[in-house]
Order: structure tokens, then C-alpha cells, then sequence
């Protein structure tokens, strides 16, 4: 028998399927960098260091944000930021500074005050290094709400719910119910200017924002309506039967864990608790975790695919983490340096290792394939 070669006439042969790379990461990782960067913010009050966190958030949510609702909400938590950096120095300026300070600026007219308010003034004169102080402050606040925002922005609320343990499922369906409520209308609104420049109706100012009011909060209230809808055909609130042992063991386990984790974290926090604070903090953590797993059994669910915690999770959660880590460890050798003086007026310098310590958050940027911004229906051919 002749062997069969392949001609002109016969189909090609089809690829087998292919599996796409994965390019999401899990959303606690996220959390957790953000929060690696946060508490790193607020180890210092040096501008440059502080600007610095701030580069390095905005630089991966412009590489890494989709284009999903809730992952617009960045520049919201940006212009809150400036709010919370506006309202510092107003404050400062109004009220005064507790800082002495020899530079003025210039001179409110005073309100005089009665006795009893004492050690309150409004008006008066008003310093730069009082001014500088409380621009400092402001600036960790809100480098805080910006670290806050990137995780907002990058992690995906509906996956974070879906990572959680079964004791704080009902917990987490509130919170991140609360957390995409603010995207949403922000949509919302955008969406509704948007019409109505078409229509050529005015969008802006008192009469602009009542007319874009009412269609927002109806919105909101349908999708809430829809939202108890889907929750109550999905069984929420729904609970398994567990013995009374049990129950009473998860009560106690989770109440003394979380004693001991505020007793160790005040240990570990003065310098009197430093023997005792370590080891109180793990098992106080230890008992939540075990009574948070006992807790699970009472909220049988399952997980449809399930999100993985790979390597790339452990880059972006190690990168926050590495970040706190060393600013807390630099902070408890040179204190001076991540918190710069104002009198006498100085410029800040940039100390090199914490700048260095800093960059590591970057490595989500480069370790994480970017998101694939508006994919197509098929792959093709």
C-alpha cells in the first residue's frame, strides 16, 4: 500500500488549543504591596522619600490598570489626597503650628478668644517653618491614600471576596460591596456628562450636577435591588448546622487571638514589651487563624476556578513587604534622616539606602505581564 502524502485537496491540520499566558496576579498580593508601601509612608516624613512612594504607585497603576470600573478610582483617591494635603496646610495657616518658627510669612488679623479656650488661637502670625511642618504632615497622609488607591485599583474586589475564609465571607461581601459602590458612581457620573455635552445640556455647575443627581442615585438603587436579587438566589446568609462545641471553641479561639495580637502589637511597639510582645503577637495570630478555620464550617461555599498564589504573587507581596521591612529598619538606626527638620529651615536630603529601598517596589512593574487592555472576542486565525 502506497504511503498517504499530504495534498493540495486535504484540509490542513488544525492546532491543538492553546493556553494563553496567565497575566492576572491574585489580588491579596496586590493588598499587600500597597500596604508594604504604605506602612513604609508612614515610617518618614521626608518629601523626597514620600514622593518617591508616590512615583512608584502611580508608575505600576499606569503599567498594570485595566480597564474594568473599579480600576478607575486612582485619580479619586489622588485628588483626595490633594484635598487631605490642602486641608492640612488651611489648618496650619488658620489655627497655627505648636512649631516656633522666626520666618513669617505674613500676618492674619487674630480673633480674640475667651480664657477657657487657652492654647488656641485663630489667626495671627503665621511662620514658614510652621507652614512647612504641616506640609510634611499632609504629605504622609496622603501618600498613604494614594498607596490605598493603587490597591484599589489593581486588585479586583469580586476576587479578593472570592480569596477569602469562609468566616469573614458575609464581612467581606459588605466591604467589598462598600468599595465598589464609589467606582461605580464615579462611572456613573462620567457616563452622564458625557450625554448630556451631546445633548448640548449643560454638565457643570448647581444646575448641571442636580440634573446628573437624580440619574446617578437611581442607578445606584437599581443596582443594589439587582445586587440583594442575585445574593438571595445564591443562598447568601445561608448556614450550616454545627455543634455547640465547636462554636463556642471558635468564639473563644478568635476573641483570645485577637486580644493577643493587640497585646503583642503593643508590646512590640514600647520598648517595656519588647520580651514578651514577639511572642504574644504570633500566638494571638496563630489562635485568630485557627479560629477564623473553624469559623469557615459554619459558611459551606465553594470557589469556581479559584485564584492561585504562584511565583509572581510572591514578587509583588515580597516587594511591599521588603519595602517596610527595611524602611522600619532604617528608621530605628537614623531616625534624623527619614524625618527632616524644620527649625532651623532646611533643605531635605535624599538618603540613598531608603531611596534604594523604596525603588524594590517597582518590581511588580517589570516581574508582572501587563494586562491585556480591551482583548479581542477571538483569537485569530
Amino acid at each position: 500500500m502506497a504511503r498517504r502524502r499530504s495534498g493540495a485537496g486535504e484540509p490542513p491540520a488544525t492546532p491543538g488549543p492553546t493556553r494563553t499566558p496567565r497575566r492576572t496576579v491574585h489580588p491579596g498580593a496586590w493588598w499587600l504591596w500597597a500596604l508594604g508601601c504604605g506602612t513604609a509612608a508612614s515610617r518618614t516624613t521626608n518629601p523626597l522619600l514620600l514622593g518617591l512612594l508616590v512615583a512608584v504607585a502611580g508608575y505600576v497603576v499606569a503599567t498594570h490598570r485595566t480597564d474594568a470600573p473599579w480600576a478607575r478610582s486612582y485619580a479619586a483617591f489622588v485628588r483626595l489626597a490633594l484635598a487631605v494635603l490642602t486641608v492640612r496646610l488651611l489648618f496650619a495657616v488658620l489655627l497655627g503650628s505648636p512649631i516656633p518658627g522666626t520666618h513669617t510669612l505674613l500676618t492674619l488679623p487674630e480673633v480674640p478668644l475667651p480664657d477657657w479656650a487657652q492654647g488656641v488661637r485663630l489667626g495671627g502670625r503665621v511662620t514658614a517653618e510652621g507652614v512647612l511642618f504641616a506640609l510634611y504632615d499632609g504629605l504622609k497622609l496622603a501618600t498613604l491614600l494614594i498607596c490605598v488607591g493603587a490597591a484599589n485599583a489593581l486588585a479586583n474586589p469580586a476576587r479578593l471576596l472570592k480569596s477569602l475564609p469562609g468566616a469573614l465571607y458575609e464581612a467581606g461581601v459588605a466591604v467589598v460591596v462598600a468599595m465598589t459602590f464609589a467606582p461605580h458612581l464615579v462611572a456613573d457620573v462620567r457616563r452622564l456628562r458625557a450625554a448630556r455635552r451631546l445633548r448640548g445640556r449643560p454638565d457643570r455647575g448647581l444646575r448641571g450636577l442636580a440634573q446628573v443627581a437624580l440619574p446617578v442615585l437611581e442607578g445606584a438603587l437599581e443596582r443594589s435591588v439587582a445586587l440583594a436579587a442575585a445574593m438571595d438566589a445564591r443562598g447568601y446568609g445561608r448556614t450550616a448546622a454545627v455543634a455547640p462545641a465547636v462554636r463556642r471553641t471558635t468564639a473563644a479561639l478568635t476573641l483570645g487571638g485577637l486580644l493577643g495580637v493587640c497585646a503583642g502589637t503593643y508590646g512590640v511597639l514600647t520598648a517595656e514589651g519588647g520580651a514578651f510582645g514577639l511572642p504574644v503577637l504570633l500566638a494571638g495570630l496563630a489562635a485568630a487563624l485557627a479560629g477564623l478555620w473553624l469559623g469557615g464550617r459554619r459558611s459551606p461555599r465553594t470557589r469556581y476556578r479559584p485564584d492561585v498564589w504562584d511565583l509572581r504573587a510572591w514578587l509583588v507581596a515580597g516587594s511591599g513587604i521588603a519595602v517596610a521591612a527595611l524602611m522600619a529598619a532604617y528608621a530605628a538606626l537614623d531616625p534624623a534622616a527619614l524625618h527632616p527638620g524644620v527649625v532651623p529651615l532646611t533643605a531635605p536630603g535624599l538618603p540613598l539606602w531608603p531611596a534604594a529601598a523604596v525603588l524594590l517596589g517597582l518590581l511588580p512593574a517589570f516581574a508582572v505581564p501587563q494586562p491585556l487592555r480591551n482583548p479581542p472576542l477571538k483569537e485569530p486565525a
